[in-house]
């Protein structure tokens, strides 16, 4: 009886393999819009109950202020600066000292290193951490502008504006605090530029600027988050000054796109490190 290889028999279940002409074919590129939207459902589902509390502080923290401010500043523009500043307190809190924290501990704990296994751009990861962080501050901003309207006086008109100014500030002050947390060697020292920098928009963004010196006048031009405050400020006019709200609107969101441009080149030297 002659032995006969089972591979040449017909109908045979073992497949001859041919040898691989060419290199395999990778799979698509993962684009940016739908590797943004994923990233910001999981930190939006993962952040909620975390964050949650910490958006209430920020909220009772504006509103504290504006209660003692209420006996210190005069009516006019000292109360419309007081309640654009403490209505944007509430994205620095969230957006900058909270974002910087989470960056700060996303890479001391090697949390980087789950991201770059993934299949999304840098900026995908950027973008949608902070974006997840500034959809938080919605609700607070909002209540503190009504509840600073109604202790001021101020009128309810054209509080629409918010929609411009708080994504816009949010972009520049989150882009601000991913970069200082990625950028930071230790976390300990994310936290406190987190907190530095909050205090910097509370002390510069709520305090009336005529009562400034000129040197922190100059300071309080350099904070992204003043010229969302400055933009939401002017609306409480009985005749708003619309080019110079967009202005100070196109400012912001310039700035917002150079801050969230550095946070993205910080998370790819993070995460190669």
């Amino acid at each position: 009886m002659s032995v006969v290889p089972a591979d040449v028999l017909p109908g045979s279940a073992l497949a001859v393999q041919e040898p691989a002409t060419g290199a395999a074919e990778l799979g698509p590129r993962a684009r940016l819009w739908p590797s943004l939207a994923a990233v910001y459902r999981a930190q939006l589902s993962r952040a909620r109950v975390a964050r949650i509390p910490l958006l209430f502080v920020a909220t009772f923290q504006s509103i504290g202020i504006m209660i003692l401010m209420r006996g210190v500043v005069d009516d006019g523009a000292e109360a419309q600066a007081v309640v654009a500043g403490s209505s944007v307190l509430v994205v620095a809190f969230v957006a900058l000292n909270l974002l910087a924290q989470y960056f700060g501990q996303l890479r001391a704990s090697g949390g980087l290193d789950h991201y770059a296994t993934l299949p999304v751009p840098p900026a995908a990861v950027v973008l949608g951490a902070a974006g997840a962080y500034a959809s938080f501050t919605v609700p607070g901003t909002v209540v503190t502008a009504v509840f600073g309207c109604v202790l001021f006086g101020l009128p309810l008109a054209h509080l629409w504006i918010l929609m411009a100014v708080i994504p816009l500030a949010g972009a520049a002050l989150a882009g601000l605090g991913a970069a200082l947390g990625l950028l930071a060697p230790r976390p300990e020292l994310a936290t406190l530029l987190g907190q530095l920098g909050m205090s910097a928009a509370l002390l510069l963004g709520v305090l009336p600027a005529d009562r400034m010196p000129e040197v922190v006048r100059f300071a309080r031009d350099l904070l992204p988050s003043t010229y969302g405050v400055e933009a939401f400020a002017r609306t409480f006019g009985a005749d708003p000054d619309w080019a110079f709200v967009l202005g100070d609107l196109a400012v912001c969101g310039g700035v917002g796109v150079v801050s969230l441009a550095v946070a993205t080149w910080a998370y790819r030297r993070a995460a190669v490190r």
